[in-house]
């Protein structure tokens, strides 16, 4: 018999620039400081190899080896890095890629189905097993969140700090694009915010 598929996506701890409603995809800050409990019985971890998930991990995770995956990034906004809404909201570039993320991709950075594919392919190499917990991004969770729900990503939300947990019937019927089975989130920090 088959086991499931477990996903746990755990978005990083905020930065400053997520304070500040910068876009900072593959900008390398750190973490503000956070309290957590950690999760001492995880023994691996998977996620970005960006700064702000290394440092959510050790502390989420003290006792976890962290395999870093560059695959697992957040989307690369390219000039728009360390920009708000307000400084972009008149460039029409901007306005386009707002209404169609998915095919458009801010100058020098890329497309929502560049990250897809990147997203798919770090989920695609992991190891043998059926239960996984990954420190990443808003952008990689929301487009992880529709595949399990068939919603629209603009639909999702994934908040700083927060455990999404997906569960399909097997590692093949994610792979086949069904729909999880079952879905739960909860907080990991005590001033986890969105």
């Amino acid at each position: 018999m088959d086991s499931a598929f477990i996903l746990h996506l755990i978005r990083h701890a905020p930065t400053r620039g997520n304070g500040l409603k910068q876009y900072i995809g593959w900008t390398d800050e750190a973490v503000l400081p956070f309290s957590a409990n950690g999760c001492l019985g995880v023994e691996s971890v998977w996620g970005s190899d960006l700064l702000r998930c290394r440092q959510t991990a050790e502390r989420l995770f003290p006792n976890a080896d962290y395999h870093a995956d560059p695959d697992f990034r957040e989307c690369h906004f390219g000039e728009w890095e360390k920009k708000t809404y307000d400084e972009l909201n008149r460039d029409q570039r901007y306005r386009d890629w707002i209404d169609n993320p998915i095919d458009l991709a801010p100058p020098g950075g890329e497309s929502l189905v560049d990250m897809i594919k990147r997203i798919d392919r770090a989920i695609l190499a992991l190891p043998e097993g059926n239960e996984f917990y990954i420190v990443t991004h808003g952008g990689p969770i929301r487009y992880l969140l529709k595949k399990a729900s068939g919603q629209n990503f603009r639909q999702q939300t994934a908040l700083h700090g927060h455990c999404y947990t997906l569960v399909w019937q097997n590692r093949e019927a994610y792979e086949e694009g069904a729909p999880c089975t079952s879905y739960s989130v909860e907080p990991l920090m005590a001033n986890a915010n969105g």
